[in-house]
């Protein structure tokens, strides 16, 4: 690990223009590389003390040796720059894009003397036109055998072609019209290139113009009584806009608009990018990335742009970036890649964030798309075998465990400023969920905020009935009198319920983990002390730096960021957060929307309901008699003498509130309209995990 101060740049040396600079690792190569308006601030923010930077670029900067930079004149020469040193040196501490080459795209080469149409992936070549890219292949060649009845382009390699040229016939296309079939003469090179122009300018979206011409020709057919010709046009106009229809209109003013969303969490993000041409969506792509830099929202939006249109050709540039460019955040600042993009098309392009209208519906939809994609990427990620062992191994090497941890519990606690406090527990066994197993806690042993102690309720309580219930199989045959007070966890019988199924908390763990730092793990650690439990791994999991803490350590376990072993914990941890969430907001709700008949003995909702319904409202209901109760169906004697008892003893302590229609009920009345809560306090902004 080097020393940052060794080679930081002597006081003054670093100029104040914009610029470009590249770290270099101890054997010169380029770890990363960075932009600024002003080098000199810029670069001393990575010289101030070790513990003010962030973890990643704390790691940076003490894996290089040196930093050298390169002055440029402007904020978008310094963009171009940077992204063609990254595209360079790849450095490992820049974001990086995976995917980004899968997607397949509708390609013409027009770099050929009989340009050809297919479908391509990979790095774009010079003198070809591409259109997408599409999410499947099948979609491109749907597309392009419906466009081939009307723009008959070759679409046969470069060896069938010679060899048809050989041969003097055509291949089966060429007989059945799909084909021009330039390689036996049938049409000129010219002619050819003309058809393959055509079809391009139809795909890049001028299609209104190229309809109206063949809607007159068949009109001028038709009036010439040259059916059979009005018929083939007919058909080819049914055609294009059959191909037209495979593409669903989304915006209503023929917008030509990139839409890019994000999703995200502490160690990738997923990019996802519509393609809007003429109102329509024309393609979709995306790409993960792992965040292995420093960088918010913003950042990366920047990065998705250089990546997105950076490796354009000169022939693609004015294509390829369109009017507009929709974002979720604007870099900051912004004016340098609106200027970049505006160079690169030859024209203004307006980059925003939409703020109403169908384009700010269209962008949730591409939200929604990347977090998708960076939910399915986590699943794929996490059900491979061979990745669970590994990430299995990790743990177990790490936390310096005697075999892998098959069965990992891991603990939330979540609360409203300090109301509706509760707990969750969630199991993964061999790296995999296993929501059956999943436990909720209600803390009853205190009033407030207090997750350390909460913790510490929550493992008392887990344990302590894991305790009873091996107890209930019989393995402790000593009286009770001799029995300790702690008895050892081992590996006795299973206990089991009537039906043979495993209790609740029937199996231990072999690794427990805590959402937390020190004060958590502390606390879990002495509950399992209090019950004698000592062998029973522990750990917690901070996610601010996301370290992994042990019993009794002052300095953390920091595992690396790629490790899949740190992996499976977040996931874990993650889940037991999202558990724990649902649960406290599921309970906060009920609160809210509790009525005087919920606290009721032996009263449930259908007979709350009819109750109700009879009355109409709460007021009537409270002033009813015993008989007048027993009239409604489904109301026995006892029954109605518990509501009558419940309702007279209480008195509404504040208007009540229909939450149906917002409006404001005195003496609780009408409440047989909606859902009632309490006349609302002052609300708390933020959840509490």
């Amino acid at each position: 690990m080097a020393d940052p101060s060794t080679y930081r740049p002597a006081p003054g040396a670093i100029p104040t223009s914009p610029g470009v600079y590249k770290f270099r690792d101890a054997h010169g190569r380029v770890i990363y590389v960075g932009k600024a308006k002003s080098l000199r601030p810029r670069l001393s923010s990575y010289f101030q003390d070790l513990a003010g930077l962030h973890p990643r670029t704390a790691t940076m900067v003490t894996t290089a040796a040196s930093v050298e930079w390169t002055v440029v004149d402007t904020e978008v020469e310094a963009l171009q720059l940077e992204y063609s040193w990254i595209k360079e040196f790849d450095p490992r501490f820049n974001v990086k894009y995976r995917d980004d080459k899968s997607y397949p795209e509708l390609a013409v080469t027009l770099n050929e003397e009989y340009p050809r149409v297919q479908v391509m992936r990979g790095a774009h070549k010079k003198g070809v036109r591409y259109f997408g890219p599409y999410g499947h292949a099948w979609a491109i060649r749907e597309t392009v055998d419906l466009l081939l009845r009307v723009f008959p382009v070759r679409t046969c390699s470069n060896g069938v072609f010679k060899r048809a040229r050989q041969v003097g016939r055509p291949c089966l296309l060429g007989y059945i019209g799909k084909c021009a079939a330039p390689c036996v003469g049938k049409v000129s090179a010219d002619e050819h290139r003309a058809l393959a122009e055509d079809f391009c300018d139809f795909m890049a979206g001028r299609t209104g113009n190229y309809l109206r011409r063949l809607e007159e020709q068949m009109q001028e057919a038709a009036a010439e009584m040259e059916y059979e010709k009005a018929a083939r046009l007919r058909d080819d106009i049914g055609a294009l806009k059959r191909a037209m229809e495979k593409n669903a209109i989304v915006l209503a003013d023929a917008t030509d608009a990139d839409l890019l969303a994000l999703a995200e969490d502490e160690l990738e993000a997923a990019v996802q990018i519509f393609h809007v041409r003429g109102g329509r969506v024309r393609g979709q792509r995306g790409w993960v990335t792992d965040k292995v830099e420093d960088v918010d929202t913003a950042g990366l939006v920047e990065h998705a742009l250089q990546q997105l249109y950076g490796g354009a050709t000169a022939d693609e540039r004015s294509e390829s970036v369109p009017r507009e460019v929709l974002v979720p955040a604007l870099p900051e600042p912004a004016a340098p890649i609106k200027e970049w993009l505006s160079e690169l098309r030859g024209s203004q392009v307006d980059l925003r964030i939409p703020q109403r209208g169908d384009k700010k519906d269209l962008m949730a939809t591409v939200q929604r798309n990347a977090q998708q994609a960076l939910a399915l990427h986590k699943t794929k990620r996490a059900s491979d075998l061979t990745t669970r062992s590994r990430a299995l191994q990790e743990i177990a090497d790490a936390l310096e465990l005697d075999s892998v941890p098959l069965r990992i519990e891991c603990y939330d606690i979540s609360h409203l400023q300090g109301e509706d406090v509760v707990a969750s527990m969630v199991v993964f066994e061999d790296g995999l969920a296993r929501k059956s197993e999943y436990r909720r806690f209600q803390i009853k042993g205190f009033e407030g905020q207090d997750d350390v102690r909460s913790m510490h309720e929550v493992i008392s309580r887990r344990f302590r009935r894991y305790l009873q219930e091996r107890e209930q199989t019989g393995e402790w045959a000593v009286p009770e009198e001799d029995r300790p007070a702690t008895p050892e966890l081992g590996s006795g019988t299973v206990a089991r319920d009537e039906e043979g199924r495993p209790k609740r908390f029937a199996y231990p763990p072999q690794l427990l983990v805590v959402d937390g730092g020190q004060p958590q793990v502390a606390a879990a650690k002495r509950a399992l002390d209090e019950l004698g439990i000592d062998d029973v791994a522990l750990c917690g999991l901070a996610k601010r730096l996301e370290e992994v803490w042990l019993p009794g350590e002052d300095d953390p376990v920091v595992l690396p960021r790629s490790s899949e072993g740190l992996y499976l914990l977040q996931r874990v941890r993650d889940e037991a957060h999202r558990f724990a969430i649902g649960y406290q907001r599921n309970k906060r709700s009920k609160r809210l929307t509790a009525g005087e008949l919920d606290s009721v003995p032996g009263l449930g909702e259908t007979r709350r309901q009819a109750l109700l319904k009879h009355f109409g409202s709460l007021k009537k209901l409270r002033a009813a008699t015993v008989d007048e109760l027993c009239a409604v169906p489904g109301i026995g004697r006892r029954t109605a003498e518990t509501v009558a008892a419940a309702l007279s003893s209480r008195t509404p302590a504040a208007p009540a509130v229909n939450t149906a229609t917002g409006e404001i009920i005195e003496d609780g009345a009408d409440q047989a309209a909606g859902p009632v809560a309490a006349a609302p306090q002052t609300a708390p902004s933020q959840e509490t995990p």
